[in-house]
């Protein structure tokens, strides 16, 4: 048995995506390379899938202006976790496809935004054990706030516990999944999950965590160096 438990056939992948400007951050520096606990958000990205285990596979998708600057920080702090690169197309849903060309049909794949640095190896291995027996496992959370959906007339209040946050990763056994991508890009296809479902695929929830945010604001910064910190304690 390889460290996450799964059998040496099945090939486990990583593929992380990060294909973010700064524009929200009102920073000139790409979000997936600002720092937190003094280093790039994304070597913490990597290193959460490296540590749930070392022989996964991991690919990792950036734009073509972006990668000499990713070389020249993995070369500054001394980064050596094992990775492919691929360049990122011009959506998200063409980036996936590029990554997806590097993994194997027999594999099982989890697809990850590069700015969410703080899954659990708890929920990846929940993530590869689902995906690889229902063929899909996708981290969502219930909502903490009251929603109301819009209409013609204003708007009617909804039952939140009908409804979930989507997070990532999203996990598919590979055949699935790039069987998916093959399908013209829609407007509608926000992630991987919608893809795999547009190709008839069922959708399979998973509990994910309040902590495995998505670094996209300033405000996100401040709240992930104190997760960070009190991860360490």
């Amino acid at each position: 048995m390889n460290p996450s438990g799964f059998e040496q056939q099945t090939s486990l992948y990583a593929l992380i995506v990060a294909g973010g400007s700064g524009s929200r951050m009102q920073s000139s520096t790409p979000k997936q390379f600002l720092t937190v606990g003094g280093k790039p958000i994304l070597f913490h990205t990597l290193e959460a899938f490296y540590n749930f285990d070392p022989s996964i596979s991991i690919v990792l998708v950036l734009p073509e202006a972006q990668v000499k600057l990713w070389k020249e920080l993995k070369k500054e702090h001394n980064f050596n976790i094992p990775h492919a690169i691929v360049e990122g197309g011009n959506s998200r849903f063409q980036s996936v496809k590029n990554g997806l060309a590097l993994v194997p049909m027999e594999a099982v794949v989890a697809i990850h935004d590069g700015v969410r640095p703080f899954i659990s190896s708890a929920i990846l291995q929940n993530c590869f054990a689902t995906a690889s027996e229902t063929g899909s496992a996708i981290v969502s959370v219930p909502l903490k706030e009251s929603i109301r959906r819009l209409n013609e007339h204003g708007s009617q209040a909804e039952d939140r516990s009908l409804f979930r946050m989507v997070q990532t990763p999203q996990t598919f056994q590979a055949r699935l999944i790039k069987k998916a991508y093959r399908q013209e890009e829609l407007s509608h296809f926000t992630d991987c999950a919608s893809v795999a479902e547009a190709d008839g695929n069922a959708i399979t929830l998973i509990e994910g965590s309040y902590d495995n945010i998505k670094i996209t604001t300033p405000g996100d910064i401040l709240f992930a160096e104190n997760l960070l910190k009190n991860k360490e304690l």
